[in-house]
């Protein structure tokens, strides 16, 4: 039975070296003097560091099933190794040939000033070339579109399209019926191969997330058993969506949850501005007309929760919504420095709304 070789890299490598040595002895002087010649880089490193620049590196893909000495073909094409006969000595003195495992299928990011055993250890090994992405708290998935095709990985609408295949044979906690997947893509910054630049691809690594980070704290709500998953994640993508500073989500979400209990609508923008597609900004607030507009997410109109989550929710807003402050304290309003005055009467809370307007009027 075939085994993969398991010896330390360094002791294989002395292993050769002291093959070749015999066998240069056996044929002469020349054939040692061709092996050293024939596995160094094809580039001195001339005192370079490994923080080298991007033209020192080369893009290899090398294609599933492809066997060692078409690798070494790949190699030597694109400029790597000086000779496919060095790698062909190389790979079968390692056992690489026939070892259960084999070669690595995927894109490399490889160096001309790597020797040949260094480049071979790097596709056996399967250190493929890795790009990052990072998707922000409170980004929807519209804003997450619009980033990936920035980045020139995919179209937006291609993207939106994958957000509504829900892969629940794969995550049979995503709640039933779901249009899209808009608040479980998680919001984190993720490594990942290159060839993994696909719709299907970032939205499962960003689900695998969701998974391993937010249903544990969702599986520990005491006292709060009732609440679903989608309910969960929806109101603490509200939380999102209204908190910027990080102290003021629990009493965010107390205030919601009073408002909740006692039927009072949430009354809040960013659900507005999410049914319609806007964004309001400082100088531009949202009009009376568009708080009035009719829509399924507008919280002003309409009791309760949104159909859907409106954004993505950080792992501190979810841990909000679970673990609320005890306030009896029932609106809010932006101070238009990131943090908000709270107020238990509605008097107050337009006393609040007036002073902040004159001095917003002010400036």
């Amino acid at each position: 039975m075939n085994k993969r070789i398991r010896l330390p890299y360094r002791k294989l490598a002395l292993s050769l070296t002291a093959a070749i040595a015999t066998l240069a002895g056996l044929m002469g002087g020349g054939s040692w003097i061709w092996w050293q010649s024939a596995i160094a880089p094809l580039q001195p490193r001339q005192g370079q560091t490994p923080s080298q620049t991007a033209a020192d590196w080369l893009q290899v893909n090398v294609p599933e099933g492809a066997s060692a000495e078409e690798i070494g073909r790949i190699l030597h094409q694109a400029g790597l190794i000086r000779s496919v006969t060095a790698w062909k000595v190389w790979t079968r003195w390692q056992g690489w040939r026939q070892a259960a495992g084999g070669f690595h299928a995927g894109t490399y990011r490889l160096s001309p000033q790597a020797s040949l055993p260094d480049i071979a250890q790097t596709i056996w090994s399967g250190q493929v070339q890795q790009v990052s992405f990072t998707i922000k708290e409170g980004w929807s998935q519209k804003q997450m579109a619009r980033y990936f095709e920035k980045l020139g990985w995919f179209s937006a609408s291609d993207f939106l399209a994958a957000t509504q295949r829900i892969p629940r044979d794969r995550y049979p906690w995503l709640p039933e019926n779901i249009p899209f997947l808009e608040g479980y893509l998680f919001p984190e910054t993720y490594q990942i191969s290159v060839d993994q630049r696909t719709p299907e691809a970032v939205i499962t690594v960003m689900l695998d997330h969701f998974q391993k980070s937010a249903l544990p704290v969702y599986e520990k709500r005491n006292g709060l058993a009732e609440l679903s998953l989608q309910d969960w994640v929806t109101l603490a993508s509200i939380v999102e969506k209204e908190a910027a500073v990080a102290s003021e989500r629990p009493r965010i979400a107390g205030v919601f949850w009073n408002r909740l209990r006692q039927g009072i609508t949430l009354g809040s923008d960013p659900t507005v501005e999410y049914g319609l597609g806007v964004t309001q900004t400082p100088d531009q607030p949202l009009t009376y007309a568009q708080v009035e507009t009719p829509s399924p997410y507008n919280t002003y109109i309409n009791a309760g929760l949104t159909p859907t989550p409106i954004a993505s929710p950080g792992l501190a807003s979810l841990k909000a919504v679970i673990s609320p402050e005890k306030t009896d304290f029932l609106y809010f309003v932006a101070r238009y420095d990131d943090t908000h005055v709270f107020s238990r009467t509605l008097a107050e809370h337009e006393r609040a709304h007036a002073n902040i307007r004159d001095r917003q009027d002010a400036q």
